[in-house]
């Protein structure tokens, strides 16, 4: 007669070298070779985060207090008052605020318009000079453009007696030296990543009849959404804080920026109010906050887009 043996099934309760197991067949690591594989980098995330987070919580501390003066606010949070928040409604403060989001967002917007159209060009057409100036942008965002605000301040002195809408204490103005300015690095920028768009793209739609425009407009800058949201991020985060040329070239206090404002109400060491500096700079944060959280999300899906099939 044939017997059948029958084997004892290996329980999953065993203990393993690298930890004890768990219900759900999970093995625990011992706290020893959690830290050493997973937890130091917890821990130096929390230092990051604390090194990176102490100075905007010191400056909303003394942005919430009423002595007017950083030594004061050693203690955060001891004193919480809106004083400095509401005294910034009879300043020019929210002039200031307009002033730099106008600018600020004429030129990101003139950066992608002007930046995209130029990479295009760069990208999809042949003629004479592209090598030069392709060279030409590589050895312009060399050098920054603080090195000729001798040279912009001087052009636009002259330039103000022939076109005074393009002289100095002209926000105009100032919004085409930004435009100068960032085109360079922004073009060569976004040539690269035109570059990663397929050609068989532009030649399949001019089979369909499509021109150069509608290939640019409907097709091309949907596919480098991604780079166009990062060069207006940054170009308007730029343009936002940006403080010497600013300083240079708006000389009336109506139509000063929020950095040059700002620095205004503390560049008197005996009269500077840091808390009303402070409380400007805590609302001046917000719209590229907003900006970036908004930004993020068509970085992020355009990057994604198109991985996987579905």
């Amino acid at each position: 007669m044939a017997t059948t043996s029958v084997s004892a099934p290996v329980g999953s309760a065993g203990s393993s070298s690298g930890g004890a197991s768990v219900p759900g067949g999970r093995t625990r690591m011992k706290p020893g070779r959690w830290f050493s594989e997973l937890g130091w980098r917890h821990l130096v995330g929390v230092v990051a985060v604390v090194f990176a987070g102490f100075p905007l919580v010191y400056v909303l501390s003394a942005s919430l207090s009423e002595n007017g003066t950083l030594t004061g606010s050693n203690t955060l949070f001891a004193d919480v008052s809106s004083a400095n928040y509401a005294e910034l409604g009879d300043s020019l403060f929210w002039t200031w605020m307009l002033n730099t989001l106008v600018i600020a967002v004429a030129t990101s917007v003139g950066t992608v318009l002007m930046g995209a159209a130029a990479a295009y060009a760069f990208s999809r057409f042949r003629f004479t000079g592209r090598r030069t100036g392709l060279t030409s942008l590589l050895i312009i965002q060399m050098f920054p453009q603080m090195l000729a605000f001798i040279a912009i301040f001087l052009l636009l002195l002259s330039l103000g007696d022939v076109v005074p809408a393009l002289g100095l204490d002209s926000k105009l103005a100032l919004i085409c030296v930004y435009l100068g300015g960032a085109l360079g690095v922004n073009t060569f920028l976004m040539y690269g990543f035109f570059n990663t768009v397929p050609r068989e793209l532009d030649e399949a739609a001019k089979l369909d009849g499509a021109t150069h425009a509608q290939i640019y407009w409907t097709i091309i800058l949907r596919l480098v959404a991604p780079i166009l949201a990062v060069v207006a991020l940054l170009s308007f985060i730029s343009t936002y804080g940006e403080f010497m040329i600013a300083r240079i070239i708006l000389t009336s206090e109506s139509n000063w920026t929020l950095a040059v404002g700002l620095y205004g109400w503390v560049s008197s060491l005996r009269e500077a109010n840091w808390g009303l500096f402070t409380a400007g700079a805590v609302i001046s944060t917000l719209p590229v906050l907003a900006l970036f959280l908004y930004l993020q999300k068509y970085i992020v899906g355009g990057l994604t887009a198109g991985s996987v099939k579905g």
